[in-house]
């Protein structure tokens, strides 16, 4: 089985409802690591139900499509897939609880040839029910590497944001737990691979990874942070490129360029040297 572009193209993704409660918008939070200090006032908006925000960050898990790559006709060897790109458009702040509308389709599908694989580039756009209002758009590239030479186009593809050659204008080090992965698949991804040492250990890894919209989650922390002052509705945009996979526990340290309203960013694990997002941009109201 083969992609087949047209029949990609016009994948009907079967749009999905989710009804999200507090206790979802606080696990959330959990699982990227707020609320590590538990006296941290602006930390405690997002864990603790009085006055309860919702995270940006938390609408890439809302209302989500769940596997179609393996689910649905699509001809993609899904065993094979990796996370390219994440992208958030926010509109709207979104509320601590609601219900949701997730309506999801393949906005573009490149080829790359013969054995160097293919692009998918997806959207969802996640609506309130009860107004009709756009919350969010949120956008993936997954990097299909078994599925290239099918015949379809060979482009274009979107240049990866370039990060200022200066020394960054601002660092924040996280601290992840330990259990990160086990506290964020509760909220999204229930894969394995992020729980089992036995899977992780199959799939090449010492131990289980932390999912790639954890680590997302982490930087859009950091940005939210050190930029934002913990204000939600000033995040409008975060964008980024996954490079490396990482570990629960370690440090993650996000460093930001500043240019009028434009974060650029990229976040590493600081115990490894080794960067896990980068060509990251945040747009800042």
């Amino acid at each position: 089985m083969a992609i087949v572009y047209e029949k990609l193209m016009n994948l009907d993704i079967p749009t999905v409802e989710q009804t999200y409660t507090q206790k979802d918008t606080m696990l959330y939070a959990l699982g990227v690591g707020l609320g590590q200090d538990p006296v941290d006032g602006a930390q405690l908006e997002f864990v603790y139900e009085k006055n309860l925000r919702a995270l940006p960050t938390q609408a890439v898990v809302l209302a989500h499509p769940g596997l179609w790559t393996r689910d649905l006709d699509t001809g993609i060897d899904y065993v094979k897939l990796v996370h390219g790109e994440q992208g958030l458009t926010l509109h709207k702040s979104l509320p601590p609880t609601g219900t949701v509308l997730g309506i999801s389709r393949i906005t573009g599908v490149v080829d790359k040839g013969e054995g160097r694989g293919a692009l998918v580039y997806s959207e969802r756009k996640i609506v309130d029910k009860a107004s009709g209002d756009l919350l969010a758009t949120v956008t993936q590239t997954t990097f299909c590497r078994g599925d290239g030479g099918f015949g379809g186009p060979t482009g274009p593809t979107p240049k990866p944001h370039e990060l200022p050659e200066r020394e960054p204008d601002l660092v924040c080090d996280l601290q992840t737990l330990p259990q990160a992965a086990l506290i964020y698949r509760l909220s999204a991804d229930m894969n394995p691979l992020h729980a089992d040492p036995e899977i992780a250990a199959k799939a090449g890894f010492p131990r289980p990874i932390l999912h790639g919209l954890g680590t997302y989650g982490v930087s859009g922390h950091a940005i939210l942070k050190t930029v934002c002052g913990y204000d939600p509705n000033r995040l409008k945009s975060l964008d980024c490129r996954f490079t490396a996979p990482v570990y629960p526990g370690e440090t993650f340290r996000t460093e930001i360029w500043m240019d009028g309203n434009i974060a650029s960013f990229r976040t590493r694990a600081v115990e490894r040297d080794v960067i896990a997002i980068s060509n990251g941009r945040a747009e800042i109201g």
